[in-house]
């Protein structure tokens, strides 16, 4: 199914679908997707007609009707859906943040401390996240894993948030005695 070729805007609007859905696990209004990716309401329906013929997402009518993702949706952006994720918080400039969680922290150049960057990849929308705020993810479930960096980047399609580290530690508790 991932051999779907979506334009970068089909990605933003299905993430955003997807995000939004995540959060109200309801039926999404078109306006609140053109919202998030600050684009035109009727902009959002023609790409919504093209996404449906992808089979990637289905009206729903009614007063209370709008948009929900298909499982091809989450195929097609290679998102996993799970009933119950385990929680791994994440804090944007010391604050938690709700409706957001981690998915997947890849790390680079851990040889080189000065350079060592995580891909932070979240179920949720990173776009209030910016260059140079601070956040901190963790403790991971298993290894109590915990990041504590600066933005450097991100990628709103993808909901990958760049970190510069600047603290890592696992585990990441005081020892039970």
């Amino acid at each position: 199914m991932s051999s779907i070729e979506l334009t970068s805007s089909q990605k933003s609007i299905l993430t955003a679908l997807i995000n939004l859905y995540g959060q109200e696990e309801d039926a999404v209004k078109g306006e609140s997707i053109a919202e998030e990716v600050d684009r035109n309401p009727g902009t959002i329906r023609n790409q919504m007609q093209s996404l449906k013929a992808l089979q990637l997402v289905e009206g729903v009518p009614g007063p209370k009707g709008g948009y929900k993702p298909t499982s091809n949706a989450y195929e097609a952006l290679d998102i996993q859906r799970m009933d119950e994720p385990a929680h791994v918080p994440i804090k944007h400039n010391g604050e938690e943040v709700d409706g957001v969680n981690v998915d997947g922290i890849d790390l680079s150049s851990v040889h080189h401390p000065e350079l060592c960057r995580a891909e932070i990849h979240v179920q949720g929308s990173v776009r209030d996240f910016h260059e140079g705020d601070s956040v901190t993810v963790g403790p991971t479930p298993l290894s109590k894993l915990a990041i504590r960096g600066t933005v450097d980047g991100k990628d709103d399609t993808a909901n990958v948030l760049i970190l510069r580290i600047d603290d890592m530690r696992a585990p990441d508790e005081e020892p039970a005695h």
